[in-house]
C-alpha cells in the first residue's frame, strides 16, 4: 500500500510559498495585479485611454503597458503614484511586523 502521508497537511499556503522560495515574489505580484485593476477600473470609469494617461503623467505608452500589466511587478512607484493621482487615487504603502511563527521560515 502507497504511502498517503501528505508532507504538507496542516502547514499554510504561505509556508508552502516559503519553502519554495517564491513568497516574495507571489507577494509583490499578487500586490501588482490588485494595483494595476483599480488603476483599468478607474480609467474605464472616467473614459481615460492609456496613450491619454501616458501623455497626462509624463511617461511613455510601453511604461504604462506595463504599469498595467498584472504580471510585471518591476514598476517605480513614482509612476504608480502619479498614475493613481491622475485618476483619483491614492497609493498608500504600508509595511507590516512579520508574525514571529513565520519569522523561521523568512530567516531560514
Amino acid at each position: 500500500m502507497a504511502d498517503d502521508t501528505n508532507i504538507h497537511l496542516g502547514s499554510s499556503f504561505d509556508s508552502f510559498l516559503e519553502e519554495e522560495g517564491i513568497r516574495d515574489e507571489v507577494d509583490a505580484i499578487a500586490v501588482k495585479r490588485v494595483i494595476a485593476w483599480q488603476l483599468e477600473q478607474a480609467m474605464t470609469a472616467q473614459n481615460i485611454h492609456k496613450k491619454q494617461l501616458a501623455h497626462e503623467i509624463g511617461t511613455s505608452r510601453s511604461q504604462l503597458d506595463r504599469l498595467l500589466d498584472p504580471d510585471n511587478a518591476n514598476v517605480q512607484l513614482r509612476t504608480i503614484t502619479r498614475a493613481a493621482r491622475r485618476v483619483g487615487l491614492r497609493l498608500k504603502v504600508e509595511l507590516e511586523r512579520i508574525p514571529e511563527n513565520e519569522q523561521a521560515l523568512v530567516l531560514a
